[in-house]
């Protein structure tokens, strides 16, 4: 469960991006302007983070407020799925990131796998879109929702990347530590249920 404060705190943010995309009133505007100050005030107070970095990464967007996306690439290879080891905190992840303006989900997910893994892929089905506030992830301060999508081989070589440092496959028994914010423990179980079993439909949270 995620802290109480977190889910106001993205709540207020989701309303005050929304209306100041809407309001016309200056009154308004004052007010939701407020409320994003007010948000952003809650968020430094519980994680120490500084408020500057805050509104960069948590209140700096526009427009009507909406989930992010992040595509997942569900690799297999003899019955063992692709991870790629993430720089950032040393541990393992299926191949993805957040969606990418002007590129479909297919075509966004074939790029991050080859960027992450060296492997170039084709984009096959879409296996599961899930709500990441409903999957047990560590709690976030943004609404995240995650689509993995199965793809084949076509060419290139395992390696790593900008963001990664080695890509390998992994059986379902021998899975290495989970960077546990991109991926847990049951999604990965998730996708060898769908290896065994192919004609399982899309799962949707």
């Amino acid at each position: 469960m995620e802290p109480k404060w977190l889910a106001w705190a993205r709540e207020m943010q989701a309303i005050a991006q929304t209306g100041l995309a809407y309001g016309k009133d200056v009154y308004d505007v004052e007010r939701f302007e407020q409320l994003r100050a007010l948000s952003v005030r809650i968020m430094s107070e519980h994680t120490g983070a500084g408020e500057s970095d805050i509104v960069l990464s948590f209140a700096s967007e526009e427009g009507h407020a909406t989930p992010k996306v992040d595509v997942r690439g569900v690799v297999f290879r003899e019955g063992k799925l692709l991870l790629v080891r993430e720089k950032s905190d040393g541990l393992w992840c299926l191949p993805g990131g957040w969606a990418e303006i002007g590129l479909s989900p297919k075509e966004n997910v074939v790029k991050e796998i080859r960027e992450e893994s060296g492997f170039d892929t084709r984009a096959v089905r879409l296996l599961a879109v899930l709500d990441r506030l409903k999957q047990g992830h560590p709690p976030d301060a943004r609404h995240i929702y995650k689509l993995f999508i199965l793809c084949e081989i076509t060419g290139g070589d395992a390696g790593g990347g900008v963001e990664t440092s080695e890509a390998a496959f992994f059986g379902e028994s021998e899975l290495p530590p989970l960077s546990l914010g991109r991926n847990t423990p049951v999604q990965l179980a998730l996708m060898f249920d769908f290896l065994r079993n192919p004609e399982k439909p899309a799962l949707l949270d």
